[in-house]
């Protein structure tokens, strides 16, 4: 199998708690919180874990709070190269109101990335076999432009890497302009930014994917639709994947499960049909449980049976 290798340039120790209900001014009681890894390319090579595959993940982390981070991941196993920095990680907090069921997530800036951190984690890439799958995935912290993106997409496809870019705004738009991804998966809206072309169809929308395709922006396209699913795009051919409804518990972990999911097929070398229908069967899984947990491999399992495919 390929190799895969995640970057995630704004990690995050994501602290979850209970509290009866949110209200102003008063002291909010919280049940003892639960620490766990954050972070778009973090969260994806998870994704891998949980599926039975195996990912690197690259990231920057510093102080108290970035030991703590990388301690949770070797704990699960996960293979890490880690970039130290100066400014300690991030800790966002995700609070639940037991009376209403409503989430709240507080999510700090990122820390900031020093010049020669970049570097760094440019370094560590370089480290990578030719031809492995690296998964470019999350925000941009302070400190990091979209030039210093599009530099590390060059550098990486110097070094003959084929790279997945799973961001929003600049960055994604920046990543699709320097072209040559494998795949990226924008929703609706961000297609719509990225190509400038309405998207009042079904037809439409596969044709403003494949406009991304033909200009070698990409080779892959899979747009998320949310509870449709997804609408997956290559130059040959186009489907769209349905889930069965369910009952959604929460959609923090979904997007980063799908990205894994289909990364991972991807680097088994699956075609098209399988890999969407892996992605949107792990996304769906995701939001069957609760809070920031990712996608279970069994309810994956069990998903893939049930989607819907139309071509």
């Amino acid at each position: 199998m390929t190799p895969i290798a995640t970057l995630t340039f704004s990690p995050s120790l994501d602290s979850a708690t209970v509290t009866d209900k949110i209200y102003p001014e008063g002291k909010l009681r919280c049940e003892q919180p639960v620490f766990e890894p954050g972070g778009g390319g973090i969260n994806v090579a998870r994704a891998i874990r949980l599926l039975g595959g195996k990912a690197m993940a690259i990231f920057p982390a510093g102080g108290p709070t970035g030991e703590h981070l990388v301690n949770l991941l070797t704990a699960e196993g996960l293979t890490v190269s880690v970039e130290h920095t100066r400014d300690w990680t991030r800790q966002n907090l995700h609070v639940l109101a037991r009376t209403s069921g409503e989430q709240y997530r507080f999510v700090m800036p990122g820390a900031s990335l020093q010049a020669e951190e970049i570097h760094g984690l440019r370094q560590k890439i370089a480290a990578l076999p030719a031809q492995s799958l690296l998964v470019i995935s999350g925000s941009l912290p302070p400190g990091m432009d979209v030039a210093d993106l599009v530099d590390m997409l060059v550098f990486a496809k110097q070094n003959r890497l084929r790279c997945v870019v799973d961001s929003s705004g600049p960055a994604l738009a920046a990543a699709v302009t320097e072209g040559g991804l494998a795949l990226i998966k924008p929703n609706l809206a961000e297609l719509g930014e990225l190509t400038g072309l309405s998207l009042d169809s079904p037809t439409a929308i596969v044709a403003a994917a494949r406009s991304l395709i033909t200009r070698r922006a990409c080779r892959l396209v899979v747009v998320s639709l949310g509870p449709q699913g997804a609408l997956a795009v290559s130059a040959e051919q186009s489907l769209q994947v349905v889930p069965p409804p369910v009952k959604h518990l929460s959609t923090v972990g979904a997007g980063d499960s799908m990205v894994g999911a289909m990364c991972l097929k991807l680097a088994e070398g699956a075609d098209l049909v399988e890999m969407v229908r892996y992605g949107v069967a792990a996304g769906t899984a995701a939001t069957l449980r609760h809070g920031t947990q990712l996608c279970d491999p069994q309810a994956t399992a069990a998903l893939y049976q049930q989607l819907c495919i139309s071509r």
